[in-house]
């Protein structure tokens, strides 16, 4: 991980220092918008560019700013900003070009931009319907054959065989292993958060759609399943659990009067799901920005002479084909850490009742 970082930050510090603007004259090529075009959320799936001519799936918008509520096609927007960056709708509505709101849609009021109520199906809404009916077929078809076998019918084989084994493993390996009888009373929840997250990690590494969503480099998707695993650890939590958050067995000077081991065990039940939410977030959003990065340098390269691009094109590629391969390992990686600390968090809210069931 750490020869991650530090390839990040010498392929962002190559951006920062060669000439861009010369690329930016010469090829009018935005490196900043293609870095950040492909990581952060927006109201329309580019796909590529055929020539000059851009290949966008339009989604819809569906807003309430203050003349009501509007549902229209993201091509309403004009594809070309204007002067100040922004991109011109319908309705007075707008997509800002300003840092503040840079991609978001906002309406002029009083010169000031306000932000509309918005339940727009953005791109990253789009790839989680994708991700999550893909999880179900992977799942809802072993789970047919399981119940039109029986236990002593021979193995299935093909992709149904192949979902077995691999759900036996995660639930075998890492859910049992860490919750003992306990595993298949939380196994529901734990394979839902590692498949989904698997599936949501490769279908990012997918340069095309359905693929090509960076739902897992999304810190609100990530945020959602560290809050379920808060959720689910805390509200199951025994009595002796919360007893050694609010009055620790450790010197009473450290409890009253000033109650400091009960506040770092109340800090750490919030800093457990962070950790969680940050370590997946970070991880695959960096991948992506390296991948990215990698192939940019060749256009950069090509901004400065034609020599240089052309040196750049083998490295480049190379680079770029090793670290989408290790992109791929660090999906089922992180979907199996993911799914590892929220098992073993679980399991330290029940290990006093563990302890007291054996003796």
């Amino acid at each position: 991980m750490k020869h991650l970082k530090s390839l990040l930050c010498i392929v962002l510090t190559l951006l920062a220092l060669l000439p861009a603007a010369a690329s930016d004259e010469k090829e009018g090529l935005d490196l900043q918008g293609i870095l950040f075009g492909h990581i952060q959320d927006s109201y329309e799936w580019h796909v590529t560019d055929v020539g000059q001519t851009p290949v966008i799936i339009h989604l819809p918008v569906i807003v309430k700013s203050s003349t009501g509520w509007h549902v229209f096609c993201s091509s309403a927007f004009e594809h070309h900003a204007d002067a100040d960056g922004n991109r011109p709708g319908p309705f007075g509505l707008y997509i800002s070009g300003s840092q503040a709101n840079a991609g978001k849609i906002v309406e002029n009021i009083g010169g000031e931009e306000v932000r509309p109520i918005d339940i727009s199906v953005t791109k990253t809404v789009v790839v989680l319907f994708i991700d999550a009916l893909l999880l179900l077929l992977c799942v809802l078809i072993p789970a047919r054959w399981c119940k039109r076998h029986k236990v002593d019918d021979p193995a299935p084989r093909g992709f149904t065989g192949f979902m077995h084994m691999f759900i036996m493993y995660v639930y075998e390996d890492i859910i049992v292993s860490i919750l003992g009888k306990e595993a298949p009373k939380y196994a529901p929840y734990l394979l839902t958060c590692f498949f989904f997250i698997f599936f949501a990690n490769v279908m990012g590494v997918v340069p095309f759609p359905p693929g090509g969503g960076n739902l897992t480099g999304n810190i609100t998707c990530t945020f959602f399943l560290a809050l379920c695993t808060f959720v689910v650890t805390n509200v199951t939590g025994t009595k002796e659990y919360w007893k050694d958050i609010f009055w620790p067995d450790v010197p009473t000077w450290l409890k009253v009067p000033v109650p400091l081991m009960p506040f770092i065990e109340l800090f750490g039940i919030f800093t457990k799901p962070l950790a969680l939410m940050i370590r997946l977030f970070a991880n695959m959003m960096a991948g992506h920005a390296i991948a990215i990065s990698l192939s940019c340098l060749i256009f950069i390269m090509f901004g400065i002479n034609a020599i240089a691009g052309t040196l750049m094109v083998p490295v480049s590629v190379g680079m770029s084909i090793f670290m989408m391969l290790l992109e791929v390992l660090v999906c089922f990686i992180q979907a199996m850490v993911f799914t590892m600390l929220s098992a073993v968090f679980i399991s330290l809210a029940h290990v006093h009742e563990h302890e007291t069931a054996k003796a």
